[in-house]
């Protein structure tokens, strides 16, 4: 079924029912003047697994966008994001390319109604404005293609973050610094206490993020549920020059950072999966002279419950103590809905190590039910919308969560925002840059503009690099 155009009356309505931005006038405002959007198709070098289902390909949603202060001054900005549709929209009754279709029609509407929003504001003021109108947009998109499944909402934050992106990095280039440093009063009307909570009161955002990128940080590196661990894993190598197993990787990039994806329904297999990396990494971290490592552990929501989490790692202290204690954190284990897996609360399970919440931080209300839950820490993400991301990691800073950022497979401009991001939050020790091991070809063009972000060498990234102007992409 063709998708119906947004109307007028439609748009009017929306927009009456969204947040308006009020109080005083900043001088720096600014209003989209005029917006495009583009993509890119890349297919992996190797697959990758998410919530068990392997992904072999990406989509990058790419924006172009002009703004105008008050004052007639205009800048461009671009911003771009990985459709990311397997992880943001993840069905069993609608298959890669029917969510995939909902989420591009999802976003010919965003880009509509961005086009036909002419309100002045900051950055933010214009996410928090526009995400009330993106949500309405998935609602029509549900409707007008009859989908079998909605759209979620975190499927829209997802289409709309590089539209918030493309505007934050053109209201920082028209001001020529860093957009991490346009969020004190001189710049936004608001306090934290307007998109927050009122002990946020007399507070910016600002306050919880850094102007100066941190030099350097650690690379996570990935290892996938369906990726080789040693060579005996290997049915065919790839044979593109490139490393193919773990100690190959560890040599290579200097890794001191892996990240684990498990796949939560075999409590045997992920246990197996934890101590194989262990000994990977420790043969070839003891031959290279390296004695402190981290891992993270990534479930992507499939464990069944808390107990599964809490049996697994005891079996994990049991068997490899020091691998254990090389565990960093752990992601979402459970169910993205907290409000319907009340059961599986956290409590415990964060007295072993922190506990973050990824897929389902949509909103202030989840953090809020997630630290009632036993969560400890948040995963920020530059898909959810740089917005989204910065108040989110304030809150999570005020009531002293563990924080980390994880990107979505990001090649190109939208690892830019992701590693700016963390190089931006206080307290994110470390930065994932999944596409250089999964779809180095989206990044060719990028590596010599960026030396030390998308090909790492030492086991950290160049986060010296990423301090504007705007969102410092340089295209």
């Amino acid at each position: 079924m063709a998708l119906m155009p947004l109307s007028r009356r439609t748009f009017l309505q929306a927009l009456a029912a969204a947040p308006a931005i009020h109080a005083k006038d900043m001088g720096t405002d600014v209003r989209i003047k005029e917006l495009g959007t583009s993509y890119e198709d890349y297919l992996y070098r190797t697959p990758i697994k998410f919530g068990g289902t392997e992904l072999d390909r990406v989509t990058l949603l790419n924006v172009n966008v002009v703004v105008e202060s008050r004052s007639g001054k205009v800048a461009k900005g671009f911003g771009s994001m990985p459709m990311g549709n397997i992880w943001a929209y993840p069905s069993k009754v609608m298959n890669y390319d029917q969510t995939l279709a909902a989420m591009r029609a999802l976003t010919v509407k965003i880009e509509k109604i961005c086009n036909g929003f002419k309100e002045y504001g900051h950055p933010v003021d214009l996410n928090h404005t526009l995400e009330p109108l993106w949500l309405r947009a998935a609602d029509e998109v549900n409707r007008e293609l009859k989908l079998a499944q909605p759209v979620p909402k975190l499927c829209t934050l997802v289409a709309g973050s590089p539209f918030d992106a493309a505007v934050a990095d053109a209201f920082g280039r028209m001001l020529n610094r860093s957009t991490y440093n346009t969020y004190g009063p001189d710049l936004m009307r608001h306090d934290l206490s307007h998109y927050l909570t009122p002990e946020f009161k007399g507070e910016y955002l600002q306050k919880y993020v850094l102007k100066t990128p941190k030099p350097s940080m650690p690379l996570y590196h990935l290892v996938g549920a369906v990726d080789p661990v040693t060579a005996s894993d290997i049915k065919k190598r790839v044979g593109d020059g490139m490393p193919e197993t773990l100690p190959e990787w560890i040599n290579y990039s200097g890794l001191t950072h892996i990240k684990i994806k498990l796949n939560g329904e075999d409590i045997k297999w992920d246990t197996d999966r934890v101590l194989a990396v262990e000994r990977a990494a420790a043969e070839t971290q003891a031959k290279r002279g390296v004695t402190k490592w981290n891992y993270s552990l990534d479930f992507n929501e499939k464990c069944p419950n808390v107990q599964y989490l809490i049996e697994m790692l005891r079996d994990i202290e049991k068997k490899a103590p020091a691998g254990f204690g090389r565990i960093q954190y752990i992601e979402q284990p459970t169910k993205r809905d907290l409000k319907a897996d009340r059961a599986n609360v956290m409590h415990e399970a964060a007295k072993i190590r922190p506990v973050v919440i990824d897929e389902s931080l949509t909103e202030l209300e989840a953090l809020q039910d997630a630290r009632a839950m036993g969560y400890s820490g948040a995963a920020l993400k530059a898909c959810k919308g740089q917005a989204q991301a910065l108040l989110m990691g304030a809150a999570a800073q005020k009531w002293k969560m563990f924080l980390c950022v994880q990107d979505l497979t990001c090649p190109g401009a939208s690892l830019i925002h992701s590693a700016g991001l963390a190089a931006h939050v206080p307290g994110v020790a470390a930065i994932e840059c999944n596409s250089r091991q999964y779809v180095p070809v989206a990044n060719k063009k990028w590596l010599a503009k960026y030396p030390g972000v998308f090909d790492v060498r030492n086991g950290k990234v160049n986060t010296s690099l990423l301090n504007g102007p705007g969102l410092s992409v340089r295209i």
